[in-house]
């Protein structure tokens, strides 16, 4: 299933609010952006019993129930956690996981509402959730019978609802003040290969992880964390970022001039946190028109200059960093500042080369 359309986890409410008590609705979403936990405060919301089903362990009997013998005629008995007496929300996880026998059993639940004899009472509300087949999640066709009985939602992560959410949620200030400052690292794509990766999810574990060690967690323990929960990549810049806070060593002193880049080999790491988020300052701060660049910009385009001269002759590699082009090969720095690295820094741009 592609998306055409998606939602903010901040709209997702509002769509389940006005189609779900009408409709069933399906959510897709890459794994760990917080389907279930949306659906289960939606139920919340309204006062309802979340009833939480999960595809991949279920048998089809598990929905249809066993048969019974009442007045010498058999009828199915349906499970005691589907069959009640006032509303609640259905929530069908990883439906799209389960089995074409398991989910032929959904049809008439999902369509009809009802299982045999038993029909879901008034105002109860039924929706499903589960993960594309392209996140590399276990995913099965759906078929389309199933498919067309349903209104379809994609859900997609984003960092300010789920820093909106962090702020008031208990999330460990080092993982928060982290993703504030980079959050196009809550989310990546799963990987095709067995290993960590970066999700709202996997950061709320990291979080969790490091409360629970509490103030005195040393540096090798938030390696060893950081790199069990998260994107390579990502851990090593968030291990760098926590030995900035505990050593008051940020990149405004490194621009004020009040400390220089890290050149020992063993803050290697840190070397590339302060790289990556000088990048992001000059990205956030350069106006692509060198003319309408405010004092403040001009100022910080000269000492950039100055800073990328001394980043180079501790590493040529990270220098490079600063300046590369994006993943598409488009330039990220505005031209006009480009064309002057590329006058003043030759050096820097040849090793590019």
């Amino acid at each position: 299933m592609q998306a055409a359309i998606t939602v903010t986890p901040a709209q997702l409410p509002d769509v389940l609010l006005n189609v779900a008590v009408v409709r069933p609705v399906f959510v897709w979403g890459a794994p760990g952006i917080g389907k279930s936990s949306l659906v289960r405060s939606f139920a919340d919301s309204l006062g309802l019993d979340c009833v939480t089903l999960l595809g991949t362990q279920l048998a089809p009997e598990d929905l249809i129930g066993v048969p019974q013998i009442v007045d010498g005629r058999s009828r199915f008995a349906p499970p005691v956690s589907i069959a009640r007496d006032t509303p609640y929300c259905l929530f069908l996880d990883e439906l799209n996981a389960s089995s074409p026998e398991v989910q032929k059993a959904f049809y008439s639940l999902i369509l009809d509402r009802r299982i045999g004899e038993y029909e879901l009472p008034a105002e109860s509300v039924v929706i499903g959730a589960g993960n594309r087949a392209t996140d590399n999640a276990l995913a099965r066709p759906m078929a389309s019978a199933l498919l067309n009985r349903l209104v379809h939602v994609h859900l997609s992560a984003s960092a300010r609802d789920w820093l909106a959410w962090a702020a008031g949620a208990g999330i460990h200030p080092w993982v928060l003040d982290y993703l504030l400052n980079r959050p196009d690292h809550l989310w990546t794509a799963p990987p095709k290969t067995e290993e960590p990766f970066s999700t709202p999810r996997s950061w709320h574990m990291l979080s969790d992880a490091l409360h629970s060690y509490g103030e005195g967690v040393d540096d090798e323990t938030v390696r060893i964390l950081a790199f069990g929960t998260l994107t390579a990549s990502h851990a090593s810049t968030f291990r760098a970022f926590v030995k900035t806070v505990r050593n008051a060593f940020g990149l405004e002193a490194v621009l004020k001039g009040e400390a220089n880049w890290p050149a020992a080999p063993e803050d290697r790491d840190l070397l590339y946190f302060l790289a990556e988020t000088f990048r992001a300052r000059l990205v956030k701060e350069l106006s692509a028109d060198k003319a309408s660049a405010s004092p403040a910009a001009r100022q910080l385009a000269y000492r950039g200059k100055a800073l990328l001269v001394e980043l180079a002759e501790i590493s040529l590699e990270v220098a490079q960093i600063v300046i590369a082009s994006d993943d598409n090969g488009r330039p990220v720095l505005p031209s006009w500042f480009l064309v002057e690295v590329t006058r003043d820094l030759p050096r820097l741009v040849a090793a590019r080369s």
